[in-house]
């Protein structure tokens, strides 16, 4: 008989933490085994609601890493910022400990079935995909019909509610995660100064004795700088500090809300402007959910 092991990996986001749920509840014959993967650039609203859910569910919340920190990859891979295109943090930071993580009980013959918070409403999905055939991935919101409204409702259900940060941000990771949108950054910079002055301190390595990012990156027929923005061409994060800049973003935010809002319901749970806005900001904006970003970083 093939032993299993079964595994679901937490974000301190809200879909993974309400399958957690989910799955105690329903599936309480299941030996779960949950973990974090910490890049160590979390925000500590996510560390907050890790610990909140693991005194909730009374099961050790494994926390893996990858024993070397982004500073170490961001040198590796020639001072050049992750981006959309190039999400090495995703890469080192996130899969890779979890891969190595789980080898030893492959190795012993285990098959790995991971559980992912992709929901029935959502884009066709698979999540993690590893290239070993015993790592099986299932989709329990999906394969049994849950939607964003029933992650809501376990949620509100079981005491534990929403992370804090969705005051203010829609998804869990790293601080400087470059899927967030503009009005994010500015609350980013109002909410955690600190966090966001450290990252506007990356988009300022440059090598001292030429002035110019290290590597051999090909910026041929581009500007140097254009690379190391986390807005992406041109815009680095000192722009959001315009005040004029600043109000304009705001602005802009609070007419797309407003029209979103005339198109909903109201939840018990969401129960404020700051929350419907979060939780919903990738409809507000138009977007697949997650923006294109990793499951692994933020459900």
């Amino acid at each position: 008989m093939t032993k299993v092991k079964h595994v679901l990996g937490l974000s301190g986001g809200k879909d993974s933490a309400a399958l957690a749920i989910y799955m105690r509840e329903t599936y309480p014959e299941l030996e779960i085994d949950y973990f974090f993967t910490d890049t160590g650039k979390e925000l500590p609203e996510v560390y907050d609601y890790l610990n909140d859910l693991e005194a909730f569910l009374g099961r050790k919340i494994h926390r893996l890493n990858d024993g070397k920190g982004f500073d170490y990859w961001l040198k590796e891979y020639n001072n050049f910022l992750p981006s959309g295109q190039q999400r090495w943090c995703t890469i080192q930071m996130k899969l890779v400990p979890f891969e190595n993580w789980i080898k030893p009980f492959l190795n012993d013959g285990y098959e790995i079935v991971s559980y992912v918070g992709i929901r029935a409403d959502e884009p066709s999905r698979d999540g993690y995909q590893s290239t070993n055939e015993k790592v099986v991935a299932r989709l329990p919101f999906a394969e049994d019909g849950l939607v964003k409204q029933d992650i809501l409702n376990i949620l509100e259900h079981s005491g534990l509610g929403l992370p804090e940060y969705y005051k203010w941000r829609s998804r869990s990771g790293c601080t400087f995660c470059f899927y967030q949108r503009k009005i994010e950054w500015v609350r980013l910079m109002e909410e955690h100064p600190a966090l966001f002055e450290e990252a506007k301190s990356y988009e300022q390595v440059l090598n001292s004795s030429n002035g110019e990012p290290n590597g051999d990156l090909d910026t041929k027929d581009k500007p140097v700088q254009e690379q190391y923005f986390w807005l992406g061409k041109g815009t680095p994060l000192t722009t959001l500090e315009d005040p004029v800049r600043i109000k304009q973003i705001k602005d802009n935010h609070a007419k797309r809300l407003a029209r979103f809002k005339k198109r909903i319901r109201r939840n018990a749970l969401i129960d404020s402007d700051a929350i419907i806005d979060t939780v919903n900001l990738d409809d507000i904006y138009d977007d697949v959910e997650g923006g294109g970003a990793c499951t692994v970083c933020y459900k």
